[in-house]
């Protein structure tokens, strides 16, 4: 069986799966395209080739993470002389993956992976829309050597979920909508099944004194272009000072206003429609005069869209907007925005733009589950870094290998050696005294009352 495989034998067969995936590279291209994913390259590049890194990472690096971990004498309490212990990641059961339709190779493949490296039974449930890329990407698990009952491939219908979880599985893996999140965990707390949630985000972009202004402009036009800006760590708040407020909405204008338009999901056109006409009914300005809302609302199709004068309270600045927003927001200086990201319900991720030691010092600041400096989306693809967020974005972790421990559970085993098991004798008059004593010299504040302890040890030995 599977899960009696060693960890190094899955692990070596999930890092042998980059191979059938190149295989069948140009199947699972075109299996991804959509209005969303128009370009090729954003496939390969956002998907293909971070997952085989991932799976290669797997390979190399897998059964190191999930080794015993042995305990022996060094730093063992005195009172367990003689205990040996181990602490061994073990397989959760079955794990449910529910797919993304965003990133249908990447997100569910390396979560998949995890699981089935641990030696996890894996049930994926695809995103509506991503069937064939779902369907290949489980056919390459099955050709790199995973037997094919350990990994099942479900209906992308909502129905299919909920049977598995109402079936009981021992870990949900959802990445999507906050609001579906809510929705899952609701069906699985009957089940008491654990979860890792990886939900939206609203990234803000935070921009010191000194930024460099190329490659912050640069970073923006590519968070709002990259996959029609359907990405739930896209830039969505620009966070300037208002000493610098200007230059940047200038400087921005030209940049964004030769961007082509991008066609939103269904799914998310109404929710943008209503939030960018509530923002504009507060007082926001469309920077660049290109938005038409009936456009968006029936057809899909949105240009980039540039709003200044936005303040913390409208919605559309606590929000996840799967679409190519960027909202302007001032602010009085570097606290405040630390502020505005820290109170927002939304903390997945965040970037700052400065130099990089005063960077790094905001970055440390901030409570989301990701932060880069001085660029947007790319670094979160390294297959030894986790991903997860705070607050309404999730919580748990998948990827690097905190993800892959977040697919097992840990099972401790203790021995025993040698005669000597104090706490199996009768009790004695003089025991409290003893370990009385023995509290007070191990752990008292100070050695006065260090040696009061071993004095007290001395008493009861005597009593004895």
């Amino acid at each position: 069986m599977w899960d009696q495989l060693s960890s190094k034998q899955r692990c070596r067969i999930v890092g042998s799966i980059a191979g059938a995936l190149c295989d069948r590279s140009d199947e699972l291209i075109q299996a991804c395209a959509s209005p969303q994913r128009t370009d090729p390259v954003e496939t390969i590049t956002s998907e293909l080739l971070p997952l085989c890194a991932a799976l290669k990472f797997l390979g190399k690096r897998g059964a190191k993470i999930l080794a015993p971990r042995r305990l022996g004498m060094s730093n063992r309490p005195a009172w367990l002389l003689g205990v040996h212990s181990v602490v061994r990641r073990v397989p959760l059961g079955t794990v449910l993956v529910l797919g993304t339709w965003n990133y249908p190779l990447l997100l569910p493949g390396v979560q998949l992976a995890q699981a089935i490296a641990a030696g996890n039974r894996v049930r994926l449930k695809p995103a509506v829309g991503a069937e064939r890329a779902s369907q290949i990407l489980v056919e390459c698990f099955h050709a790199g050597g995973v037997p094919e009952d350990q990994l099942v491939l479900l209906d992308s219908d909502t129905s299919a979920a909920v049977h598995a979880i109402s079936e009981g599985v021992d870990l949900i893996v959802l990445t999507g909508a906050a609001e579906t999140g809510r929705k899952v965990l609701e069906s699985a707390a009957p089940m008491l099944s654990a979860s890792i949630m990886e939900l939206s985000g609203c990234d803000a972009v935070i921009v010191l004194p000194g930024a460099d202004e190329q490659r912050l402009i640069a970073a923006l036009r590519f968070g709002l272009s990259f996959n029609a800006s359907a990405t739930c760590i896209g830039p969505r708040r620009l966070m300037v000072q208002s000493a610098d407020h200007d230059t940047a909405v200038e400087r921005l204008k030209p940049v964004l206003a030769d961007m082509p338009p991008a066609i939103v999901h269904p799914a998310a056109r109404q929710g943008v429609a209503d939030l960018v006409a509530q923002a504009l009914a507060a007082g926001a300005v469309d920077c660049l005069g290109r938005y038409d809302h009936t456009q968006l609302r029936e057809q899909g199709v949105m240009s980039p869209l540039l709003l200044d004068h936005v303040t913390a309270d409208h919605a559309i600045a606590s929000a996840d907007v799967f679409a190519p927003v960027l909202s302007v927001i001032r602010v009085d200086d570097i606290d405040h925005a630390v502020h505005l990201v820290n109170e927002c319900p939304y903390r997945l991720a965040a970037s700052v733009f400065g130099p990089a030691s005063e960077a790094t010092r905001v970055a440390e600041r901030l409570n989301v589950g990701t932060v880069t400096v001085n660029d947007l989306i790319a670094p979160t693809a390294d297959p030894r870094l986790p991903f997860g967020g705070r607050g309404q974005s999730g919580f748990g972790v998948t990827r690097g290998p905190e993800g892959l421990l977040a697919m097992t559970a840990a099972k401790v085993i203790s021995r025993r050696r040698g005669p000597v098991a104090p706490h199996l004798r009768p009790r004695a008059e003089s025991d409290q005294e003893m370990l009385h004593g023995a509290l007070h010299a191990m752990h008292g504040g100070g050695v006065r009352k260090r040696l009061a302890g071993l004095r007290r040890i001395v008493r009861s030995v005597k009593k004895t």
